[in-house]
């Protein structure tokens, strides 16, 4: 019976190089210079420090165009409040990866609502879709990626 997973990751080592990117950019840019202004990983989230939070805010575009540039979905970054630390500021942008069991509760019932013959089952933070023709499948995969949940969704493991 044919098969495929839908699943939201982000690939570490284009996260890390888009990263560094941003960093080097941020470094050479006239506004930075003689600041704090910097943008590092630290377990799965991007720390932005910088002086005031005005140049937080400047920092954003670079870090997203950045992102979206090395083909990282910017819908998954949840950001943070901006915290003053000492004599700057910093803000966590956290890497969202995984399924939650809400949004993947939501997609299951988008499938059923569709009257599509596939069914779906949450495997931790994974959704299983299976059916008994690849169309159906082809159309489930075309329905949730229009439908949208909030998060960026992958599918894997298509298998006939």
């Amino acid at each position: 019976m044919p098969s495929f997973d839908v699943v939201s990751e982000v690939d570490q080592h284009e996260l890390t190089n888009a990263v560094d990117q941003a960093q080097k950019e941020i470094q050479n840019r006239y506004d930075f210079k003689g600041t704090s202004a910097s943008a590092e990983i630290a377990d799965s989230a991007i720390v932005l420090t910088a002086d005031s939070d005005f140049q937080i805010q400047q920092m954003h575009p670079i870090v997203y165009t950045k992102l979206s540039a090395r083909g990282i979905d910017i819908m998954c970054l949840d950001a943070g409040k901006v915290e003053s630390s000492g004599k700057g500021v910093k803000q966590r942008l956290s890497v969202k990866e995984g399924i939650d069991k809400e949004t993947a509760k939501k997609a299951v019932a988008k499938l059923k609502e569709s009257k599509m013959k596939v069914q779906a089952q949450i495997q931790g933070e994974q959704l299983r879709v299976t059916g008994k023709k690849r169309d159906d499948l082809q159309q489930a995969m075309k329905l949730l990626k229009e439908a949208e949940l909030g998060l960026p969704m992958q599918f894997q493991n298509f298998r006939d």
